[in-house]
């Protein structure tokens, strides 16, 4: 029982710090918060007055109306907190990192860490869903575009059937916004199943040499500090 409240309380007091730290870089969080709130709330008050249900209406309708306020409170901080965190590192090196570590759904793995970097910073990452392999590209599209190939050779050496994509987050043209990488890899057409992916995945996690690291300047706890749980 204590520890479920402590749990809980830590739940209010990351809210209430992520509220502050997203106000600052968004003035229109309060009343977009607000609005979140009362809306549902006038719904439910309307209904209760409208539909026939007596003293129980008026009950259930007006605390509906909280407990969808308070539900739609938390995903409006959400969301708005992470385009923050995103409106933060976009076009920053590490930044595809720090979305692969703390964005990507759950049928999707992979790694902060990028598969191949340059001197310049620019990078390229790999993870693995139903999409099949994805190396994504960040940085110069140019300089990039060869180390992406030289990857997709690794990666078909070792699983020659495997679908492999490729896909560029940055401003150049064709480029993917950070914010849409997610959805991106969501929309890619279905390949692999999920014991697929765990198999390929691991696969080539075992032959992944000495990791490469993060680029210089790019925190990967950046956006995972920003969503409430």
């Amino acid at each position: 029982m204590a520890a479920e409240k402590a749990k809980r309380s830590g739940r209010i007091r990351q809210m209430i710090e992520i509220y502050k730290t997203t106000k600052v870089h968004d003035r229109n969080l309060t009343l977009a918060l607000l609005l979140s709130f009362i809306g549902p709330l006038a719904v439910a008050l309307i209904l209760a007055w409208l539909l026939p249900g007596g003293w129980f209406g008026w009950v259930i309708w007006p605390l509906t109306g909280v407990l969808v306020g308070i539900l739609l409170v938390m995903i409006v901080l959400g969301r708005r907190a992470e385009t923050v965190a995103y409106r933060q590192i976009e076009g920053r090196p590490g930044a595809v990192g720090a979305v692969v570590q703390s964005a990507l759904r759950r049928s999707w793995r992979g790694s902060e860490v990028p598969v191949a970097i340059n001197r310049n910073q620019d990078a390229v990452y790999r993870v693995v869903g139903r999409g099949g392999v994805v190396l994504i590209s960040e940085g110069s599209r140019q300089r990039t575009q060869r180390m992406a190939a030289d990857e997709e050779r690794k990666v078909r050496r070792a699983l020659r059937n495997v679908e492999v994509v490729h896909l560029y987050v940055g401003e150049e043209e064709g480029g993917i916004p950070l914010p849409k990488l997610s959805k991106a890899l969501v929309k890619l057409k279905p390949a692999l199943n999920r014991n697929e992916v765990a198999a390929v995945y691991n696969r080539l996690s075992s032959l992944q040499g000495t990791p490469i690291g993060i680029p210089k300047g790019m925190d990967p706890n950046k956006i995972r500090s920003q969503r409430p749980r």
